[in-house]
């Protein structure tokens, strides 16, 4: 998707800067958390630790405006800023249609953009973590970094709509947070557990948004903030939802998927979700806690 005209507040989004990278012997931070997720997923995910950086911060960190955004066409060329017009975008959108569909205000979630590593509501992170929404600070953290990953280790495109769908994914959690979803639901392993509903109906906010994304109006300009989805667009998004699948991530990696170890979803499964979203434009058909078969 293209963003049109308009005008971005660079306060919006905040750019999180640790300290001094330190060099240290043995594994760095970044491979210890891949390590952790190969444990959850019950793949060897450490192979992409040369996509990340392994550096370390020395415990501090300072944020700062996500300046150098302020126009479409940045939006439409630097991933970190296509990050920051869509969270934009996602306000707009979520601010009118959570109350309407659900009664429950839209407060927005806070949004850092950081290299390496991060410290949050939920603890310390790294790059390695992939993008994760934390419910104790409310805020989206992401590192650009993350779509490279997309394209050369998991094997999606990676386009404009790839990215927008992994923002809009975690703003949905953000929105099953504030509806108390989030809160209600068990953090438990399998084909039909709660983790799984979780992750699947944060897919389906996400294809709400984007089906809705080219009539969202920006208030700045009266003017809707994104050019109409292309079919290949559409393909880059759902690219992405396949590539996260468990079982697509534990078949390629181990060549079998135990559905006892899921947490997020098969590939199929994640695309469904995203366009039960995408077509039907309602929260009630997203809530995965109601459907009679995920």
């Amino acid at each position: 998707m293209t963003f049109q005209d308009g005008n971005f507040d660079s306060s919006r989004v905040k750019r999180r800067s640790s300290g001094k990278a330190v060099a240290g012997g043995g594994i760095g931070l970044g491979v210890i958390a891949l390590v952790l997720l190969s444990q959850l997923f019950n793949v060897d995910l450490t192979q992409f630790a040369s996509l990340l950086g392994s550096g370390t911060g020395n415990g501090t960190y300072e944020d700062s405006d996500l300046t150098g955004c302020d126009t479409a066409d940045l939006a439409n060329t630097d991933d970190e800023c296509r990050y920051g017009w869509t969270i934009a975008s996602l306000d707009a959108y979520w601010e009118t249609q959570l109350p309407e569909q659900t009664g429950v205000e839209y407060t927005r979630p806070g949004a850092v953009s950081f290299s390496d590593a991060v410290s949050t509501g939920c603890g310390s992170a790294t790059s390695a973590t992939g993008p994760f929404y934390c419910p104790a600070d409310e805020t989206v953290y992401i590192d650009v970094s993350f779509y490279e990953v997309l394209r050369s280790g998991l094997g999606a495109s990676g386009g404009s709509l790839a990215q927008m769908y992994i923002v809009a994914h975690e703003v949905g959690h953000h929105i099953e947070h504030i509806t108390g979803v989030l809160g209600d639901a068990d953090n438990d392993k399998g084909a039909e557990s709660d983790s799984v509903r979780v992750e699947l109906m944060a897919d389906c906010l996400a294809g709400m948004w984007a089906g809705n994304a080219a009539t969202t109006v920006n208030p700045e300009t009266g003017r809707p903030y994104l050019n109409p989805i292309t079919s290949d667009q559409l393909t880059d998004a759902l690219d992405a939802a396949a590539a996260v699948g468990d079982d697509r991530i534990q078949e390629a990696h181990s060549g079998s998927a135990d559905p006892h170890t899921f947490t997020h979803g098969t590939s199929q499964q994640r695309q469904q979700w995203f366009m039960t979203g995408y077509e039907q434009g309602s929260f009630d058909a997203c809530n995965t806690f109601t459907a009679d078969q995920l």
